[in-house]
Order: C-alpha cells, then sequence, then structure tokens
C-alpha cells in the first residue's frame, strides 16, 4: 500500500542547451529525464534543480518522487507530450515505486509494485516520521535477498487475501490498525511509538525509517518530541496529491 505525505522535495525544470541536475546530485533524476527524451526522440536538454527536504536513503521515497516530477514537467514542455499511460510505463523503469507518484490518491501497488490500483482510503489522521540516528539502508538487492532466505514469499496469497479483507474493512482512520505489517523490516521503534500513542506504526517500505499514525496533532507532536533522542522526526499528514 502507498500513501502519500505532506513532507516533499521541490523540483523545477526549464527548458536548456543540455542537461543538468543542480541542488543535489540525484542521479535518478537525470536518468528520468534522459529516458524520456529517449522515448519522445528529442535531445535530453533540460534543467533541473532539486530542493531535498526527504531525507535520503530512508524509505521514504524521495528519489522515486523526484524523478516522477521530473518526468512530470519536463513531459509538459515537449510539443508531444508523452500520455499519462506512457508516461507511468516509462516511470515503471526507473524503479517500481515511481509510477505511483504520478497518481492520485494512496493506491495498492501488485507485481513488483508497479501496478496501480486506487484505494480509499482516510486521510484525517498525523504521521510521526522517525529516521534513527546512525541507520544505514540496505540495497533494494539486499533486502529482497534477505526476504527470499527466511521464505518471505511463502503464503503469499493468504497474506494477499488478508491484506485485501482488511482494506475492505476500512471506514475510520484506526482501521488502519488492522492492516497488515510491513513483511520486509521490522523495528522495535514501531513498538515504542505505539507506547507513545500510535494507533499504528511500522517502517516505512525497506526502512530505516519508522512511521507512527496518530489521531490528534497535539499526541502526534509530543511523540515526536520525546523520540528526537533517537533520531531526527517529522510531524507530517497524509495528501492527495504532490
Amino acid at each position: 500500500m502507498l500513501q502519500r505525505v505532506d513532507l516533499g522535495d521541490r523540483v523545477a525544470i526549464e527548458p536548456a542547451v543540455a542537461l543538468r541536475v543542480e541542488g543535489f546530485d540525484d542521479t535518478i533524476v537525470g536518468a528520468a529525464l534522459r529516458a524520456l527524451a529517449q522515448r519522445a526522440g528529442v535531445e535530453p536538454a533540460w534543467a533541473a534543480r532539486i530542493w531535498k527536504s526527504i531525507p535520503v536513503a530512508a524509505g521514504l521515497g524521495g528519489g522515486s518522487s523526484d524523478a516522477a516530477t521530473a518526468l512530470r514537467l519536463a513531459n509538459g514542455t515537449l510539443g508531444t507530450p508523452l500520455a499519462p499511460r506512457e508516461l507511468e510505463e516509462l516511470a515503471g523503469t526507473l524503479g517500481a515505486d515511481v509510477p505511483f507518484f504520478l497518481r492520485a490518491g494512496p493506491q495498492l501497488g501488485t507485481g513488483d509494485g508497479s501496478t496501480l490500483s486506487p484505494l480509499q482510503l482516510p486521510q484525517d489522521y498525523w504521521v510521526v516520521l522517525v529516521l534513527p540516528t546512525g541507520a544505514t539502508k540496505y540495497s533494494t538487492a539486499n533486502v529482497y535477498g534477505r526476504f527470499d532466505e527466511r521464505g518471505g514469499a511463502d503464503g503469499f496469497e493468504e497474506r494477499r487475501a488478508v491484506l485485501l479483507d482488511a482494506l475492505a474493512g476500512v471506514r475510520r482512520a484506526r482501521d488502519l490498525a488492522g492492516l497488515p505489517p510491513n513483511d520486509l523490516a521490522s523495528s522495535d521503534l514501531a513498538l515504542d511509538l505505539v507506547e507513545h500513542g500510535a494507533f499504528r506504526a511500522d517502517v516505512s517500505g525497506a526502512g530505516p525509517a519508522v512511521y507512527g499514525l496518530f489521531l490528534h496533532r497535539r499526541h502526534a507532536d509530543a511523540a515526536a518530541r520525546a523520540f528526537r533522542t533517537a533520531g531526527r522526526t517529522w510531524v507530517t499528514s497524509p495528501c492527495w496529491y504532490g
């Protein structure tokens, strides 16, 4: 399940004589613009500038969202822009979660994660993000390798059915607590966030960032203050489109 939150980078794109990326050396943005140019049959002649707010390599989709935004903005400068479906297909070649950032609202990703189905989920809650001090993000290959080693794919169909049943029963924000846990990664910080009032807490993606969901802003603020000794914290909220 993929949900956007109101913590985002800023990306600006404008036509230029040659491709350049400034502000942050984000290789996926450069790759996205080169891929778009190749698909459209034009030279990659854009200047991109990135202002980072999302921590790097935290499991929060910062690079993927930057790539999707760059694709969307650069596509708009083309004389014949790619159709939305074609742009999503191109985005999927850059990363399984990149197409999500071209869509509005929460989505269920299936297959490698790039096949998306819209979800109607509550958006009236607060999110505390914690990036533990000194935490290191494992490579995607490493994460899935460890997943396979522990037989993570076993019982997939049963787990999928449980997830779909749980999603069908979500009516209020608190119902999100009934969704299955992340089976790629876990963290003791999630349990600590629950002890500080989160009605759901888990690792974001493959980590290392952890999130906690709160019904009230004051409780989210209090938890964020309490976890500042553990790492960087943010209080944010769900959003429909970036």
